[in-house]
């Protein structure tokens, strides 16, 4: 296994006040979306000159913006991965929030000036890529990638005194087909926070201590176990069953979060994806299903994506350690 890894790191000290926020980091930016669903690019700029920050009403004070939350993370993968080469990050949006200002509340809209209209968007993705911490797959490049989603949906605004809700990740991008390899190990799907200072600290920590080179291994081993064209359409059959299933028949099935418009690609990818297709024989690798998966995952909306992209990665660990065990699996037997 090839694994650039991190050298010459000073301790991380989990507790540390985020610093100042740096102008910008160098490195071109990584183009291709990772995201596709309902989702517009953005420049980190823009977020910062152009979109309205939402605030909280009987206060009138400012939420934690998703401006605030991508320059958190650019610092701590700074200071977690200094010396690295790092992209600068690959934003998505989706839902936007229009407005006006009160000079122009009686105009027609096609008449609104820039000046006069107002505009922040519900929903933020973004992955920054390391592309100095590298490992291969198959022929698939894959980087390493932070990220995180901030939805103002998921936020009670009405008061101070509340929560905010955001998800970070640290994982892999695989640069052939830009599908994101989320573990749980690397992924926090529910962060309440309400500082700065605290967001930047749990990113932080999940940073340190993630370890690159073990999820590597274990998307290797992937590669060792296959599904015949039959264990393959049971399990097909099996995912769409789930997500019609009665809550306590679920209660000891793994969790299945992928769609049936999901699943759909999957079985279409399945026969035509280059190159995660199945063989002349219809068997297929764990690898190139798992790919199947996330490549599936990419018209996910941005709330919904972080989290199937880890139940990906959990159902293809599933698959794997009834392969290897020869043990009982609901989505196969």
């Amino acid at each position: 296994m090839e694994l650039v890894t991190v050298s010459n790191k000073e301790p991380v000290e989990v507790g540390t006040v985020l610093p100042q926020v740096v102008e910008e980091i160098e490195v071109v930016s990584s183009s291709r979306p990772f995201i596709e669903a309902n989702t517009v690019t953005a420049t980190l700029h823009e977020i910062n000159n152009r979109h309205i920050i939402p605030v909280f009403c009987r206060e009138n004070e400012p939420a934690i913006s998703q401006g605030e939350f991508i320059d958190a993370t650019m610092q701590a993968i700074s200071h977690v991965y200094a010396g690295e080469s790092i992209l600068r990050p690959n934003i998505r949006l989706s839902h936007p929030i229009k407005g006006r200002i009160p000079e122009a509340r009686n105009l027609p809209a096609n008449e609104l000036k820039e000046h006069q209209k107002t505009l922040y968007y519900e929903r933020c993705a973004f992955a920054i890529e390391i592309p100095s911490i590298t490992s291969e797959i198959e022929g698939s490049r894959l980087n390493l990638t932070i990220g995180g989603v901030k939805a103002y949906n998921l936020d009670s605004l009405m008061t101070r005194n509340s929560d905010q809700h955001f998800k970070v990740f640290v994982g892999f991008k695989n640069m052939v087909c830009t599908n994101m390899c989320v573990s749980t190990d690397g992924f926090l799907s529910n962060l309440k926070v309400r500082s700065l200072d605290v967001l930047y600290n749990s990113i932080l920590a999940l940073l340190s201590e993630f370890n690159a080179v073990q999820m590597v291994q274990e998307l290797q081993r992937f590669q060792q176990y296959e599904l015949s064209d039959s264990q393959f359409a049971q399990l097909i059959g099996r995912c769409r069953m789930y997500r019609h299933m009665p809550d306590n028949m679920r209660l000891n099935i793994p969790e299945m979060d992928l769609g049936d418009a999901q699943i759909n690609s999957v079985c279409k990818d399945y026969y035509s994806d280059n190159p995660f297709a199945c063989n002349p024989d219809g068997s297929i690798n764990l690898w190139r299903l798992y790919n199947l998966f996330t490549g599936a995952n990419k018209s996910s909306y941005i709330d919904q994506f972080l989290d199937r992209s880890e139940n990906a990665y959990a159902i293809t660990r599933e698959l794997m350690a009834a392969l290897q065990n020869k043990s009982t699996c609901w989505f196969l037997n």
